[in-house]
């Protein structure tokens, strides 16, 4: 592996732990619990994984965007909703480095 790929990987491993205790409070449930209408009818999130990955996507966004503003990458998001990777992250130095990222392999 090379040292970018490494380096990349390992900051990103680091990264999500802090990402694990944004997301999740310290027994390990989810912080959003359910989303509420305009009546104020309150529905609980299901396990539904299209759900709970767009939850993930919004909540994260700006944390990913921190980590790439830090590490020197741009970011850019899936295409379509159903397409991989969710973001990949092209360095800003040199556009041929990229990494695809996976957030509902990386949240753990």
């Amino acid at each position: 592996m090379s040292d970018i790929k490494k380096q990349f990987l390992d900051k990103l491993i680091e990264f999500s732990k802090e990402l694990t205790e944004y997301v999740s409070d310290k027994v390990g449930d989810w912080k959003v619990k359910g989303f509420i209408d305009i009546e104020k009818n309150i529905y609980t999130i299901s396990s539904d994984t299209k759900i709970l990955s767009k939850i993930l996507e919004i909540q994260l966004f700006p944390k990913f965007q921190e980590f790439a503003d830090q590490n020197g990458y741009e970011i850019v998001l899936a295409e379509m909703k159903n397409w991989y990777p969710d973001l990949s992250f092209i360095n800003k130095a040199n556009s041929k480095i990229k990494f695809a990222v996976d957030i509902k392999r990386l949240i753990v």
